[in-house]
């Protein structure tokens, strides 16, 4: 519909014999004007939430235990990486596994599985990148960032650079947490399993608070450079390359 204000006229008085559900796809409906505030009234208005990427592991860990299902954590943590947040997709996959699953009487979704049905190196993705970069493993991240350079396709600089993002941002919002205990750091980032706790106790550590807050804006440099701001001749591979360098030297 052009105008889906227009329905106001029949949520105003709806049908009690009929079941309507309206759904309102890619944008928010706003809830200033009359549409909203009559459906508020007269009937459910439910919001659903596109689901934070760093709370997809734990999501997807949810998501098949529900089923009967289990998945190892390094596991769920490359699904998260290549297939982001899109459910669409995620539900796909996760089908698939769980029919190669039943057929071999296996129980636990793992790296290896993943790497071989959904076609995710187990050794070279942006979980094993962010690892060797909490560790200031610079061999391991350089050799991780050819990697993906040589398979553009497969390892997108811009999911990579989100990946960094977000762990960067709420490394910064570890830093100002009163409460930096497992427990303390696991209720200011919403997070629900403690494997990952250990990865921002660990960034603590090794990245000073000013260091971090510089990093969030050479992240966001090399995303708008990746795609053209400021850019004439860089590869993404040279962006990565630098942008590796400036963190962790």
């Amino acid at each position: 519909m052009k105008n889906i204000e227009t329905l106001s006229n029949y949520v105003r008085t709806p049908l009690d014999s009929t079941i309507l559900v309206l759904c309102y796809k890619y944008k928010t409906l706003d809830k200033r004007k009359t549409l909203a505030s009559l459906i508020e009234k007269n009937g459910i208005l439910f919001e659903s939430k596109k689901i934070p990427e760093y709370k997809m592991p734990a999501y997807i860990a949810e998501h098949l235990k529900a089923s009967g299902m289990q998945i190892d954590s390094k596991a769920a943590q490359m699904l998260s990486d290549c297939l982001g947040n899109d459910l669409s997709r995620l539900e796909k996959e996760l089908d698939k596994l769980s029919i190669i699953m039943a057929e071999n009487g296996l129980k636990c979704i793992t790296p290896e599985l993943v790497e071989v049905n959904v076609g995710i190196s187990k050794e070279y993705n942006n979980f094993e990148l962010l690892k060797a970069i909490i560790q200031r493993d610079i061999l391991k991240s350089n050799r991780i960032i050819q990697y993906f350079a040589q398979n553009p396709k497969k390892n997108p600089i811009q999911i990579t650079l989100a990946v960094l993002f977000n762990y960067f941002s709420n490394l910064m919002i570890c830093f100002y947490c009163k409460d930096k205990s497992e427990k303390g750091l696991m209720q200011a980032l919403g997070l629900r399993n403690a494997f990952q706790i250990k990865d921002y106790q660990l960034g603590l550590k090794s990245f000073p608070p000013m260091k971090v807050f510089n990093l969030i804006g050479d992240i966001r440099t090399a995303d708008a450079r990746s795609k053209g701001v400021e850019n004439v001749s860089d590869s993404q591979e040279e962006i990565m390359e630098e942008l590796l360098y400036r963190i962790l030297h």
